[in-house]
């Protein structure tokens, strides 16, 4: 499956929004045994990695549409007595996000894309509600990356918006890209408004840019 991996050219595609498809189609492809083998194999990368190890305040993501999935790190993250947070769509805010404490007790709606997130309507989820500066560590799902470190989402913007602080000083959390090795490619078109990650990790490696 690798040498199909190393085969897929970005150059191939007319846009990036056909890449995007293409990359999609492959992750949702996956039979169900290959899904459960890769995500076990990207959370014990995960727990090797001294960005994960050493946070405290640590965002992840609920998969969606064939995403790869991080949420076997979370018991042992619990254990460690990590905080975990998931992203909330922001409400009167075009696509940009909330970061809100999530625990197994944690009331569940589904945002306007079908992906459940953290119930914000009661007047507590102000407290359990974290500034994206003020984590130590963002899990974030990813439709492409390269052997460079650039990776490709799903278009919306929405981690983009959230997270453009980090290229200014001060304080900023890790971010870490996540994907299935298939979504692996040869070299990825850069946009002017992607924020860069310090890390990339699928089932297969881990790619520091």
């Amino acid at each position: 499956m690798s040498d199909q991996h190393d085969a897929l050219s970005s150059l191939t595609f007319a846009s990036r929004r056909q890449l995007r498809q293409e990359l999609r189609r492959r992750r949702r492809a996956l039979s169900p045994q290959q899904r459960r083998q890769a995500n076990r194999a990207l959370c014990d990368r995960l727990r090797q990695l001294p960005e994960v190890r050493r946070a405290r305040r640590v965002a992840l993501y609920l998969p969606n549409d064939g995403e790869v999935d991080p949420r076997p790190l979370i018991p042992w993250l619990a254990r460690r007595g990590v905080r975990v947070y998931l992203p909330v769509l922001k409400p009167l805010s075009e696509n940009s996000l909330w970061f809100v404490h999530y625990h197994p007790g944690t009331p569940m709606r589904r945002n306007r894309f079908g992906i459940p997130e953290p119930h914000t309507r009661h007047g507590a989820h102000r407290a359990r509600r974290l500034a994206a500066w003020a984590l130590d560590l963002i899990l974030l799902p990813l439709v492409g990356f390269d052997d460079q470190g650039q990776r490709m989402g799903m278009g919306g913007g929405f981690y983009d918006r959230s997270l453009a602080f980090t290229r200014r000083p001060g304080p900023r959390p890790t971010l870490i890209g996540l994907a299935h090795d298939c979504q692996r490619v040869d070299r990825l078109p850069v946009a002017p408004w992607d924020v860069p990650l310090d890390a990339i990790v699928s089932d297969a490696r881990v790619v520091r840019p």
